[in-house]
């Protein structure tokens, strides 16, 4: 089923995702890149296999090979990431802080692609999972390179409408 008919699928009582992610698709404060990157990013985050696979196919149309290997690795990498340090920050134990995390994120730095836009996918990731250091260590990082934040919530609502419609299809 390719994200139209997905989208033509949404339940009366969720019509509003569906008009919100058609709007959001088309923002024009973001690229092509952002925009599609956010959304596999998103829909891997958000873990529906039907929502995951609509949005794949459709984002292919819209970012480089690269770009999809990116928007992957930034939900791969954040799942990892957003556990430890949601961990570190919700525990009282501080003692945890001080010792090194000793886990590989080389992706971070070797995604070949612009780091806006990786950072951004990394944003909607930890927007997704509910870890506000790494939203606030991402959303530092886009903000220090010039980015507004206009773009970084339109990440986010992505993100967010993404989610949404995650959970609607997990319910039915």
């Amino acid at each position: 089923m390719n994200l139209e008919q997905l989208l033509n699928a949404v339940p009366n009582y969720a019509k509003d995702l569906k008009l919100n992610l058609g709007n959001l698709l088309a923002q024009p404060e973001l690229t092509k890149q952002q925009i599609w990157g956010t959304a596999l990013t998103s829909a891997i985050t958000a873990r529906n296999p039907q929502l995951l696979k609509a949005i794949e196919a459709k984002a292919a149309e819209h970012l480089t090979p690269e770009a999809m290997e990116a928007a992957r690795a930034a939900a791969a990498i954040m799942g990892m990431n957003n556990v430890y340090y949601r961990f570190l920050h919700l525990t009282e134990n501080k003692k945890y802080v001080t010792i090194p995390a000793r886990l590989r994120m080389n992706v971070i730095r070797s995604h070949g692609i612009d780091v806006v836009d990786f950072e951004l996918f990394c944003i909607a990731a930890s927007a997704i999972n509910g870890c506000g250091a790494c939203v606030d260590s991402h959303e530092k990082v886009v903000r220090d390179k010039g980015t507004g934040e206009d773009v970084i919530l339109g990440c986010v609502r992505i993100a967010s409408v993404i989610h949404a419609l995650a959970t609607v299809f997990d319910a039915a």
